[in-house]
């Protein structure tokens, strides 16, 4: 089958992101690095992307010249990813799918909810892909949590309880750091800072298990580290549009623990919980019974697990394997395959929405809040 061309905005060399985007892109060999714009600094992009293979003249200095460069190639990417920092999300995004190509963009996809609504629109029009990578829903046990709901195994869900929490912001004397400051600075990270960081994975991760859409919402932040203008801590408590509870904590002060994204589901006749840093497992109370672990790679799990196993039972698959299966199911879009697991343009929106809603639900004291985007109320 022939490769995909993709092309990369951003994730230059040092970044944190874009080593697990080209792991990712390239590891189920169907897609080619094939054009790319790496870094704010145009000769030192172009020389990082010659140095992964792609050709000088596709190695450009900035978006606008990959942008101009690619829309009049005959074999131009088929498919473009934005890692770029937050604040120039939406004008990248905006500028390529108006000129016809698909995207993959990095969360937050928009600063503003009628950005968000704008990105919408303009994918509709133009018929083209815009993905937004919640990768953490990529995870194989993860698709089966999301399969399990589906089926009725668990019942009506009633409540989802879940967390994105870390301790590697929560030293006060390294607040000036550059790599640490700007996700508490307003012009950088817009209008939160950990909900909107990490926060909305978890959020966006209770929706997507459930199969539900968040309708409201109550919020209390708080910034622990009196220096940030942004919370470094935040209490989420909403409401799905089927009427599960949901339970969010979020905080980067947290010291102690390290990744500390999980989530527990509970319905009517059962239970389930999974974590990331044991992402094989899932952990399974039937009403009444025992609880069982059901393993990555086992038999029985759905089909959607089993497709995105890549490795044998026993066997641990972690971060870029989960960001590759978004590449694998972007794959299969673009050839015209459905995959209704893709986090779209609407996802993104959905977050952003529930972002601002949550930052004025806090400003007033955890004032209960519409957190749909007015295009869906």
């Amino acid at each position: 089958m022939k490769k995909l061309n993709w092309g990369m905005i951003g994730g230059g060399e040092g970044s944190q992101i874009g080593p697990a985007h080209r792991l990712g892109a390239l590891a189920d060999g169907n897609f080619v690095l094939a054009a790319g714009a790496l870094d704010h600094n145009a000769e030192k992009g172009r020389a990082y992307a010659q140095s992964l293979g792609v050709a000088a003249d596709r190695a450009y200095g900035d978006w606008q010249e990959m942008l101009k460069g690619e829309s009049g190639r005959e074999d131009r990417v088929d498919l473009v990813t934005v890692a770029t920092p937050n604040s120039t999300h939406f004008e990248i995004t905006k500028a390529f799918l108006e000129g016809g190509f698909n995207v993959l963009c990095e969360k937050p996809m928009t600063m503003t909810v009628e950005e968000g609504e704008e990105i919408v629109k303009i994918a509709a029009k133009t018929g083209k892909i815009c993905a937004v990578n919640y990768c953490y829903s990529a995870y194989p046990m993860v698709r089966e949590m999301r399969e399990m709901v589906r089926s009725g195994q668990l019942g009506k869900v009633r409540l989802i309880v879940t967390n994105f929490s870390h301790g590697h912001h929560g030293d006060a004397t390294d607040a000036d750091n550059p790599r640490v400051r700007w996700r508490y600075d307003p012009a950088m990270a817009g209008v939160s800072g950990q909900f909107a960081d990490c926060g909305i994975h978890a959020l966006h991760m209770a929706s997507f298990i459930a199969g539900d859409t968040v309708r409201s919402l109550s919020a209390d932040f708080a910034s622990t580290i009196p220096s940030r203008q942004l919370e470094d801590d935040a209490m989420v408590n909403f409401r799905l549009e089927g009427g599960t509870v949901g339970r969010l904590w979020t905080s980067s002060v947290a010291i102690g623990r390290q990744h500390g994204f999980d989530i527990q589901v509970f319905g009517e006749t059962g239970g389930m919980r999974w974590r990331s840093e044991e992402p094989n497992q899932v952990y399974y109370t039937p009403v009444g019974g025992r609880t069982q672990i059901m393993e990555k790679g086992d038999s029985g799990l759905s089909d959607e697990a089993q497709r995105l196993s890549r490795v044998a039972i026993a066997h641990p698959e972690g971060f870029p394997l989960a960001v590759a299966n978004i590449y694998v199911d972007l794959a299969s879009a673009l050839r015209g395959e459905r995959r209704d697991g893709l986090p779209t343009a609407e996802d993104g929106l959905r977050s952003m929405a529930a972002v601002h809603q949550a930052v004025a639900s806090a400003t007033k004291q955890g004032e209960w809040v519409d957190a749909r985007p007015p295009m869906y109320r």
